[in-house]
């Protein structure tokens, strides 16, 4: 479900690589819909009507995962009662989701390679090769070129996995989804707890659109599903939005304007630094700040934190260079 053109163009290309057996990487923060991007893959592929078969690579113990992808023969270790086909064999003809690839161990990742560049596995304990025929989907909520960098993945199989990368934005780049997804999630949980109809009010969608989701996609139906449950009636006010810390909806948007407002200031002040000497800009500061006292000294020099004779000393020195200097009670014409 999407209407942002953000997220738009994401799908467009997702439907161009969807037919092909290409790997693709599908990257973003945790909660954009990384998961359901690589359902949407099979089922636009050629393999549709095979299986899609999925793991986490970071839920998984190191010591399991291997036999988890591969599977084992009988009496490969302590336990390996009767051979276990893994989850390359299970995917045969379909799609295999590595799920938060950049956790695999170092070690693992030289087996994934190989099979993915020979399209033969090894099972734990086993003597002979075994063919498969699957397409793999990757993702990662890290960045895994300085995953690279760090030591702790390996490159040949970034290239190996990274043929396509379909780049998922966050929720907060793209609110014609925010709007579009929350009113799903209204309507399908009003349905699942049998629940009349129940809608948003216009308060409480210009809330949602400027609340900051952290949690992306799944933290927005996580607020609408409560939402819905502790509305009193059809319509949805902000005050039945409650984020996952108890904060109110309405707090929760106004603090994040607030803080994008005061990056968006800092950004701009450094931009207006940048060429400018130390001389200049300690200038400009303290007539300014005169120009805000009206020109009274000892207020000014308190708020700079220097002394009246130091601030006097500069004053003197703006005047002998030509620098207007706005007297007691005056402003500068310019600052008015």
């Amino acid at each position: 479900l999407y209407r942002d053109p953000v997220m738009s163009r994401v799908v467009q290309l997702a439907d161009q690589v969807a037919p092909s057996d290409a790997s693709v990487l599908i990257t973003g923060e945790s909660g954009t819909g990384k998961e359901v991007m690589a359902k949407y893959l099979h089922a636009r592929s050629k393999r549709a009507n095979r299986p899609f078969i999925s793991i986490n690579c970071a839920a998984i113990p190191e010591n399991l995962l291997e036999s988890e992808l591969f599977g084992h023969e009988k009496g490969a270790f302590t336990g390996a009662i009767a051979r276990r086909i893994g989850k390359f064999e299970e995917a045969s003809g379909g799609t295999l989701l590595l799920d938060e690839i950049s956790e695999m161990d170092f070690r693992l990742q030289a087996k994934l390679l190989r099979a993915l560049q020979e399209r033969l596995i090894d099972r734990v304990g086993g003597t002979k090769p075994v063919p498969v025929d699957i397409r793999v989907v990757a993702t990662s909520n890290r960045n895994l070129t300085e995953a690279v960098r760090d030591g702790i993945f390996r490159e040949d199989l970034l290239f190996r996995l990274n043929v396509v990368n379909l780049k998922l934005p966050p929720l907060r780049d793209r609110p014609g989804d925010t709007a579009a997804l929350a009113e799903h999630f209204v309507e399908k949980y009003a349905k699942a707890n049998g629940l009349g109809r129940r809608v948003l009010s216009a308060e409480a969608r210009d809330a949602l659109l400027r609340a900051p989701w952290p949690g992306n996609v799944r933290e927005l139906e996580n607020t609408l599903h409560r939402a819905v449950l502790l509305s009193g009636g059809e319509i949805i006010g902000p005050e039945a939005i409650l984020m996952p810390d108890g904060t109110g909806l309405v707090e929760a948007a106004s603090t994040a304007t607030l803080a994008g407002q005061i990056a968006q200031t800092a950004e701009t002040v450094s931009r207006a630094l940048v060429g400018r000497t130390v001389a200049d800009v300690e200038r400009d500061l303290i007539l300014d700040t005169l120009d805000s006292v009206l020109g009274n000294r000892t207020h000014a020099a308190n708020i700079l934190g220097i002394s009246i004779r130091t601030l006097r000393n500069k004053l003197n020195q703006y005047a002998d260079e030509g620098t207007a200097v706005p007297g007691p009670g005056e402003q500068r014409h310019s600052a008015a």
